[in-house]
């Protein structure tokens, strides 16, 4: 049983003008909650579902988007309200019309990302956990990014590696990557800036103005690296996004075998999430950065 009528009652209160779904339609392409679009005839919202027990993950999701929201950089879809009943838990947004959007420019999105990464905090982590895919994400406040990346991000995917069963050489390999990590990373720590923390090609698409937008974010404070890293790992993004990107913010040296590093981390945790050859290529990175160590 689909909970449209206690979701009418809360976007009404929520928004302080009456709403009752009358129209629902499901939205394809995601692979952990189902999406619909719901209209009363004028207005449309974007609503996510899952299971009663996921209600802290969309609260940690709508936070997020807010934390990017208050940026005044990238647009987001804003959140509208988020529950949960004994069969479901819902997270309700603003419904951004990107299916029919025009296209945009590539170089927007890049110099918009370069002005969100300015976003910075004295520290590394947020204020919250939250979810990377469905596995959790570690963003314990810490002064200290390689530590914070060693214990919260890759010691973290290992342990839970070991916990699914993925053992001898792939946690051999992670010992010693952990143990040698500092020798990736200048002596100056780098800026912890505002990042997305999910960013594929999957997670941005272009309004009906040809405004670049993202969703589906996993954030956090850190080295804005790791997103343009993540960008390179499936791909999806043009050169004029890094030609723009790298205008307004350019890269520090070394960035080619971290990015190596900061891929790791969602290398395996694709493998807990889906296992298969992800297992192989965690490896490799593993050993293609034990190559570098002297």
């Amino acid at each position: 049983m689909q909970p449209w009528h206690e979701i009418s009652k809360q976007i009404s209160a929520a928004t302080d003008s009456f709403f009752e779904v009358k129209q629902t339609h499901s939205i394809g392409g995601g692979c952990i909650s189902q999406a619909y679009c719901i209209t009363d005839g004028i207005q449309r919202y974007f609503v996510k579902l899952n299971t009663s027990g996921n209600l802290a993950m969309f609260e940690a999701e709508a936070a997020g988007l807010m934390e990017i929201h208050h940026s005044h950089t990238l647009r987001v879809p804003v959140p509208v309200c988020f529950g949960q009943d004994t069969h479901a838990a819902w997270l309700i947004l603003e419904y951004l019309d990107i299916n029919n959007g025009k296209r945009g420019k590539a170089s927007d999105l890049g110099q918009q990302l370069a002005a969100m990464h300015r976003t910075t905090c004295s520290q590394f982590g947020w204020i919250r956990d939250n979810t990377i895919g469905q596995n959790p994400q570690i963003n314990t406040i810490s002064s200290d990014w390689v530590e914070f990346w060693r214990m919260h991000r890759l010691g973290n995917q290992l342990d839970l590696a070991k916990n699914n069963g993925f053992n001898g050489k792939l946690q051999q390999l992670g010992e010693q990557l952990l143990v040698n990590l500092e020798q990736f990373f200048p002596d100056t720590p780098p800026s912890s800036s505002l990042l997305h923390g999910d960013l594929w090609s999957g997670n941005y698409a272009y309004d009906e103005t040809g405004r670049p937008a993202l969703f589906d974010p996993a954030v956090y404070f850190g080295d804005r690296e790791t997103d343009i890293a993540m960008t390179e790992l499936f791909g999806g993004f043009s050169a004029d996004f890094y030609s723009a990107y790298r205008c307004d913010y350019p890269l520090d040296s070394g960035y080619n075998i971290r990015k190596v590093v900061y891929n790791l981390y969602h290398v395996l945790n694709h493998l807990n999430l889906f296992g298969g050859g992800y297992y192989y290529q965690a490896e490799q990175m593993m050993s293609k950065l034990l190559a570098e160590i002297r």
